[in-house]
């Protein structure tokens, strides 16, 4: 090997530099420890919430002190090795920006029927579309009747794009600036969004965009308080200042609306049927008020007095509190303030009122949340007269008795209207809402004259993380449009420690194996190869910190993987060299020769693998990109170690000529006059895989598989349990709750996996804590008796009972999913095609290793179609489970491309031999290879499937199932396929030019 001398400082420098980068995370996590043994010695576990600022507190006063080599915890931590959600706990969502909310905004709220209607078709085309949301609004806007133009005046020619919009504009000219505009909207989406986050406080967050999407991606791992961090990124921010009306001014209307309610009651409600349907009005109000007992007193007084007898408190004379209610019965009471019968009832001039209510407050004495109703003077164009975009800064503070409080500073603009808004309510004695989201935080009235500079404070019982949180939302500035989680993922810090946990004894485990069996099986070469798997596990790591990746349960999974398949490469340098040495070489010769020719077949068997992890990530997501990238990395340090590494440790070790045995006593002569007749049994081989694909195709025709929220949308919870449980049970209970939902034992006993498509087309943090509220409630026989709702939702550390995993996929995107996994999928197979195709010049080639495919992957589908309901573990058709798909696409064509190498390199060494023999010696040849590599493999991933995490147990068992069968397909399925398209005499699959044709039989 020429240039050992630079490739040796080559290995050398890259090992220092990989130290160096995974030395961040040792400092970081020694800081860690510490200020967790600190937190533990102040506070008792009780504590929690103390512990964790305490910890805070601690890292805060060490962060920039040396810890090692002059490197402080704080630069330490920006570049320690990421860890995922699922290995750190946190949360993960996917937020879908709403264009309708932007077309909207840049139509000026258009009410042109054309528009709106267009608007609903176009929701309706986004549910079987892969179009984005605009696509399908133009497509369904041109599908109208008549001529419809969009630079209308009631459309798009409006104040809002009268620069870049005109009337004499085509239809496609306007489509080209909206284009633009709503690619800036959610580019400010991002921008606003990124900015929160970077505010909040949470290590090593990701943002980012879905391609061109209206889609963004974040990832906050280690995120504690799932709930606040969720209303954070969903909150619009829409803060308004508007003048309201006062108490007196709206206490006779609330009566003249009670009394029109009652009238329309009992006009839709015919006499002689009263007296029938008390049990259904007393049923409308028990579910109204959400399963309060209520008396047929109490039904009664609610028939007559609907409005009044709600009334918790009425507001006093002079305050804009018109009266405070329970936030239970704000719906009801919603909906009959939007009855047109009783919003007539409004003078007038009145006829615009908005009513809003203020922020929740816990009402000991009842035991419930109350708050209170507002109205707001709004005038006939609905725009506030200061709305938060001249909101320059804000920062959490206190009010002049102690209370959080919330600074606002505006610009000049703003300070004028403020001024002047100011004033007039000095002047008439009134007060101004500080509305946010269409929530009243605070009407204060104006006690000292009008307030000018632009300076003014919210109010409104906050706590501080609230206060700092509504600064820093106001600091960001509004989202554009409203945004929605569309996927989301809430994992417990208690998973996640238990999956780093069985990760690191799988993988100490496997990796013992690995190179145990290297010794035991090739002597002191072994050795050599074990440094060099070594060195190659270094490298991984290192790299992935350098580039800032983020390790997870998947990527861990395929670094284990790796470890099995880097020592394909090295299995099938050794088993060259012994050949060579059978052939009577001598030693150096044998080595350099061995090296040489393996290389063919380790470069097309790594390319074939790492060309399905390519497109792995580029189609997946979140865990699924990790396990890609941790698997393409392992490819190129495998080949880096394998071919370098490993043959710098044996030319060093026989230098001057002393021997090396590639083998021990026991595996001498193991495999050496194997003589399998491949080809004669590929008529049985191929009756026995037809029964097997016929029985495979049966079951999936008619049980189908187990399709997961990734593919069919829906909610599912990973609940645990103090005690076992009996999934049965729980489920039938459940299903009495949600109508519908399945409940299955993942894990031990006392672990259950949750899933429930109830409301899945409806989102936002009201439905999700609906949701958790139902199944809390459903889940209380076999929970323990003091257990709240809070304690059951929370992501404490040491969490041993309650939900420990929430994992949310709308409809909409889980039709995405599914589209993007198929197409992935085909991409590979025909990349794959193509690859083989150039490479073996021989379209058969390519048939064979299709064909081989193909049949793996029917077969891995039949086993979980048919299996799906007895095994003890998870087997949903998820991203995981393509992304298993896609790693037995890529193992079995890397088993199928060097038997196709070794057959092409026979029939240039034998050009003489019959087609079959040449065959069968070929694949007699690389038996010993081929079983070595799948029983290395497959131990590895047997480590990590019976001792790793629950949640990639069905992925790991796909690549299993996927090995074993693609083992054999590469023998009796690939070459026989092959070998049955070629057999006609001429075909010549060597690469030179013979003068006699290849001899078929």
């Amino acid at each position: 090997m020429q240039n050992k001398g630079l490739i040796t400082v080559f290995a050398i420098l890259f090992g220092l530099v990989s130290l160096y980068q995974l030395s961040f995370t040792y400092i970081a996590n020694k800081v860690e420890d510490e200020a967790k043994v600190f937190a533990d010695a102040k506070y008792p576990k009780e504590q929690s919430e103390e512990r964790d600022v305490a910890e805070v507190q601690y890292l805060d006063s060490v962060a920039q002190e040396p810890v090692f080599l002059g490197i402080d915890y704080k630069t330490a931590k920006e570049k320690e090795l990421n860890k995922g959600l699922d290995l750190k706990g946190g949360i993960n969502v996917i937020l879908q920006i709403s264009v309708k909310d932007i077309l909207r905004g840049l139509a000026n709220d258009s009410k042109d029927a054309a528009f709106n209607q267009a608007l609903a078709n176009a929701t309706e085309l986004q549910k079987q579309s892969q179009d984005t949301y605009l696509e399908s609004f133009f497509t369904a806007f041109e599908a109208l009747p008549g001529e419809n133009r969009l630079a209308s005046p009631s459309i798009f020619f409006n104040k809002n794009l009268e620069e870049e919009i005109n009337a004499e504009m085509t239809n496609d000219e306007v489509k080209r600036v909206i284009e633009n505009k709503i690619d800036e909207a959610i580019v400010s989406a991002f921008e606003v969004l990124r900015k929160r986050i970077d505010k909040f406080g949470v290590t090593q967050p990701n943002i980012q965009r879905i391609g061109n999407s209206a889609r963004i991606l974040v990832e906050l791992p280690g995120a504690k308080d799932i709930e606040r961090t969720k209303d954070l990124l969903q909150k619009t921010a829409q803060l308004e200042f508007w003048e309201v009306y006062k108490s007196e001014e709206m206490a006779g209307f609330l009566m003249e609306a009670e009394q029109k309610v009652v009238e329309l009651t009992k006009a839709e409600t015919p006499e002689e049927e009263v007296q029938d349907s008390t049990a259904t009005e007393d049923d409308e109000i028990n579910e109204l008020l959400k399963g309060e007992d209520v008396t047929d007193t109490e039904g009664d007084v609610l028939k007559t007095n609907p409005i009044q007898a709600r009334i918790i408190s009425p507001g006093f004379q002079g305050t804009p509190i018109i009266a405070t209610f329970a936030l239970k019965d704000t719906a009801v009471i919603n909906s009959y303030l939007r009855m047109p019968q009783v919003k007539n009832l409004l003078p007038a001039d009145k006829r615009t009122t908005r009513f809003v209510w203020g922020k929740p407050e816990f009402n000991e004495q009842l035991n419930q949340d109350v708050t209170s109703l507002y109205a707001l003077k709004v005038g006939k164009d609905g725009k506030p007269p200061l709305s938060g975009g001249v909101v320059v800064d804000a920062a959490q503070s206190y009010d002049q008795v102690g209370r959080v409080a919330v600074d606002m500073q505006m610009n000049g603009k703003g300070a004028k209207i403020w001024e002047e808004m100011t004033a007039k309510a000095f002047n008439t004695q009134s007060q101004i809402a500080i509305v946010l989201d269409d929530i009243v935080y605070s009407a204060p009235g104006v006690t000292s004259g009008p307030i000018s500079g632009g300076r003014s404070s919210i109010t409104g019982d906050f706590t501080i993380t609230e206060g700092q949180d509504l600064a820093n939302v106001l600091r960001a500035g509004k989202l554009p449009a409203s945004a929605e989680i569309i996927q989301g993922e809430v994992v417990g810090p208690t998973l996640g420690q238990e999956a780093i946990d069985s990760g690191i004894i799988s993988f100490v485990l496997a990796l013992a194996f690995v190179l145990l069996w290297m010794i035991g099986y090739y002597g002191k070469a072994g050795l050599f190869a074990d440094v060099a798997l070594a060195v190659n596990i270094l490298f991984i790591f290192g790299i992935l910190a350098g580039l800032g990746a983020v390790l997870t349960l998947p990527g861990i999974a395929g670094i284990i993987l790796t470890i099995g398949m880097s020592v394909d490469a090295n299995v099938l340098i050794f088993e060259r060299i012994r050949e060579e040495l059978d052939k009577g070489k001598a030693q150096k010769d044998a080595i350099k020769d061995g090296f040489n020719n393996a290389l063919s077949s380790i470069l097309d068997a790594n390319i074939t693998t790492g060309l399905t992890g390519l497109i792995l990530l580029v189609f997946g997501t979140g865990p699924i990109q990790g396990f890609a990238t941790t698997l393409l990395i392992g490819i190129l340090t495998s080949l880096f170690t394998a071919i370098f590494i490993t043959r710098l440790f044996i030319d060093s070790y026989t230098k001057n000529g002393k021997p090396l045995p590639f083998s021990t006593g026991v595996t001498k002569n193991l495999f050496k006059n194997v003589n399998i007749k491949f080809l004669e049994k590929r008529k049985i081989a191929y009756v026995i895989s037809g029964i097997l694909i016929l029985i495979s195709l049966g079951s999936l025709f008619t049980v189908g598989l187990n399709q997961g929220v990734d593919f069919v949308g829906g909610r599912t919870y990973t609940v645990r349990f103090a005690q076992d449980v009996d999934a049965v049970a729980v489920q039938e209970d459940l299903i009495e709750v949600y109508g519908s939902a399945e409940a299955k034992t993942y894990g031990g006993d006392n672990q259950l996996k949750i899933t429930t498509k109830y409301k899945v087309d409806d989102s936002g943090n009201e439905v999700d804590q609906e949701i958790e509220q139902m199944l809390f409630q459903g889940l209380q026989p076999y929970l323990p008796s003091d257990m709240t709702f809070d304690d059951f939702t929370s992501d404490q550390e040491d969490k041993t009972v309650g939900r420990m995993e929430y994992y949310k996929v709308s409809p909409t995107i889980a039709d995405d999913i599914k589209k993007s996994s198929f197409w992935a999928v085909l991409g590979s197979l025909i990349v794959v095609f193509l690859y083989i195709l150039l490479r073996f010049r021989r379209w058969q080639f390519s048939l064979g290793a299709v064909a081989a495919v193909f049949h793996d992957v029917l077969i891995v589908l039949g086993i979980f179609s048919l299996t799906y309901r007895i095994m003890p573990f998870s087997m949903e058709i998820d991203q995981s489970f393509i992304a298993a798909i896609l790693t037995v696409i890529g193992y079995s064509l890397n088993d199928t491309v060097v038997v196709f190498d070794r057959i092409r390199e026979y029939f240039n060494e034998h050009g003489t031999w019959k087609m079959n023999r040449v065959i069968n010696a070929a694949l007699n040849s690389t038996l010993s290879r081929t079983l070595n590599t799948s029983l290395t493999t497959l131990i590895v991933l047997l480590c990590m499937f019976f001792i790793g995490a629950e949640s990639i147990r069905g992925l790991l068992f796909a690549i299993i199932v996927g090995i074993v069968v693609g083992t054999y397909s590469s023998l009796f399925i690939a070459t026989p396929v092959m070998y049955d398209t070629v057999k006609k005499k001429g075909i010549d699959l060597s690469d030179k030019k013979k003068e006699e044709p290849v001899e078929a039989v």
